[in-house]
């Protein structure tokens, strides 16, 4: 027995039945399956440039004959879903599992969508464990599944099922070798002459599928009152259980296809059937196609964001239990690029330009907030380029504030780089800033091409970004230290005013990366006439006095990095010089 999260689980499970080879993109809540998967014994790991990538080599695995994993966070399933919805119709050899992992609540993400309507769209059988333990078996025995049904299969999970630890078993590694790969052009080759008779191959394994949902033991019939019937599936099962205790419940492992005949005898059983669900509804939707009478619940449960016990009461007409208002002089926190960030100053002078800048996914999202507020828009991973161009476009002709677009480096890997080949290919103008700070930051410090560090820490190529832009055709290109108040400035005013495409890379690397030789704090000296410069530079370490308004500087947040004296007018603040170190 283990105590295992749901990623750990779905990497155990994995691991036991045979699987040879695992390819992600990082991405939260599903990073840790790939990372611990990679530590397994007898596997192959890697980091994807993005899930498109990832799920296109899992294919490829997969029709060679291996068993491979491919995980990936829900927003990165719309990047994986073309060769997703194709890999339907050819099929597998090897077994093949894809994770979609979901994040209802938002807690990092930039959307809500449900993964299970891709698993239903695509036509591809999807689980959804409910704690580890489940997360484990699912994984484990999809494998044998998706070679016998010969298809890719899904697992689904949401925040709470992936991060969430609970007792689960775990076995031995099953030793299963490399099946052997035959030519196939009919199977493998999607041109409509072959496509066209794998849809009726998909079409016959959706019926069989159907009649396998309704005899599988991974749908939990649970017998209790006879007054109400719930079905409901994932971390949701956890909540229905708190919440109706004594309700009967039919838990869904397998999301897609449903189980017909099952939830008609579940739902024949019980006076009222209700489907708890969060932030969609898909099963309510789903068990009402298939003719059966869902009853209204008493409350509406909530529409976005995740349901909790006390929702599902509140749904139910139990009143909410009496509470007290947050005070109001809570102080809020926000977050905030850390201490010593280097994106910190380019979106400090993109401010003060009053550039409109087009965003993009990562920590830097966080220089939308105040005081910076250095951000006008982000989408998803690559637009910043793509949305730049496209301001360019709308305001040609036109007097208007510089227009900026800024991607980290492996965002630049992900889909930043294609949005830049279209730029440069249609003759856009603008500036671009690729922020380098060396690692996937945001998701945990992954390696991505940029820096070169793989999963598995082999012998890997580390591209370089300058060369890759410049083989575009884009010859303004700049490297600038970001902790360089003055080069910062300087390159952005150049770059703004030249009148063709212009792109700065911004390199240093994240202050988390070395934690142990970080240099001294900086000291605020007697000279500090609090004019609040160096606070508006939005530094978590920096504060005022409360008694004369003058600068404070917190020793134990402080790295040292010397970015608020360089905004500091009278030297008020001390950068402490450390022998053989670059002081700012």
């Amino acid at each position: 027995m283990a105590f295992l999260s749901g990623n750990e689980a779905i990497a155990q499970g994995a691991w036991e039945a045979g699987a040879h080879i695992g390819v992600a993109y990082p991405g939260t809540p599903s990073t840790e399956t790939m990372e611990e998967f990679a530590k397994k014994d007898d596997v192959y790991a890697e980091w994807a440039p993005n899930e498109k990538v990832a799920v296109e080599v899992a294919v490829g695995a997969a029709a060679a004959g291996a068993r491979v994993l491919a995980t990936m966070k829900h927003v990165g399933v719309n990047v994986a879903a073309d060769p997703l919805f194709t890999a339907s119709y050819t099929g597998v050899n090897g077994g093949m599992l894809v994770l979609a992992a979901d994040d209802p609540g938002m807690f990092s993400s930039q959307n809500e969508q449900d993964s299970r309507f891709y698993a239903h769209a695509a036509g591809l059988p999807m689980f959804e464990p409910s704690d580890s333990a489940e997360a484990r078996r699912f994984a484990h025995d999809a494998y044998e599944l998706s070679e016998r049904f010969d298809t890719p299969f899904m697992i689904r999970t949401t925040v709470r099922t992936s991060h969430a630890k609970t007792v689960t078993e775990v076995g031995e590694r099953e030793p299963v070798a490399v099946k052997p790969y035959e030519k196939d052009p009919s199977k493998w080759v999607m041109m409509p002459a072959f496509a066209k008779p794998r849809r009726v191959v998909q079409a016959a394994r959706t019926e069989a599928l159907n009649a396998w949902v309704d005899e599988c033991d991974y749908n939990v019939r649970e017998d209790r009152s006879t007054e109400i019937g719930i079905v409901c599936s994932g971390a949701c099962y956890q909540y229905v259980r708190d919440a109706m205790p004594d309700a009967s419940t039919f838990k869904l492992g397998v999301v897609w296809p449903l189980p017909k005949k099952s939830l008609e005898d579940f739902a024949a059983h019980v006076d009222a059937l209700y489907v708890v669900d969060e932030a969609s509804d898909y099963l309510s939707s789903h068990v009402k196609a298939l003719g059966i009478h869902v009853a209204d619940f008493v409350n509406p449960l909530p529409t976005c964001g995740e349901v909790s016990p006390l929702a599902i009461e509140y749904a139910f007409g139990k009143p909410l239990p009496p509470h007290e208002e947050m005070p109001g002089d809570v102080p809020g926190r926000p977050p905030a690029l850390c201490p010593g960030c280097p994106h910190r100053p380019v979106f400090k002078e993109l401010s003060r330009l009053r550039a409109i800048v087009t965003g993009d996914i990562g920590c830097y999202t966080l220089g939308a907030l105040p005081p910076l507020s250095a951000m006008d828009t982000t989408l998803d991973m690559g637009a910043s380029i793509s949305m730049a161009h496209g301001f360019e476009l709308a305001m040609a002709g036109t007097e208007h504030r510089p227009i900026v677009g800024v991607i980290g480096d492996s965002t630049f890997g992900h889909s930043g780089l294609s949005s830049l080949l279209g730029t440069a290919y249609n003759r856009g103008t603008g500036t671009i800033c690729i922020l380098d700070n060396r690692t996937t930051a945001m998701t945990g410090q992954q390696g991505n091409p940029f820096n070169g560090v793989t999963l598995q820490h082999r012998v890997s190529r580390e591209m370089n970004i300058e060369r890759v832009v410049k083989a575009l055709g884009i010859e303004d290109v700049q490297t600038v230290d970001p902790h360089d108040v003055a080069a910062v400035r300087a390159a952005l005013k150049a770059a703004i005013a030249n009148d063709d495409l212009s792109v700065i890379v911004f390199r240093a690397p994240c202050v988390l990366l070395d934690k142990k030789n970080r240099k001294p704090a900086c000291e605020v000296t007697n000279a500090c006439t609090a004019c609040g410069s160096c606070i508006r530079i939005g530094c978590p370490a920096l504060s005022r006095d409360a008694g004369n308004g003058s600068a404070l500087i917190d020793p134990d947040l402080c790295i040292g990095c010397g970015d608020c004296a360089q905004y500091c007018k009278f030297d008020a603040i001390r950068v402490p010089v450390v022998k053989g170190a670059d002081n700012a």
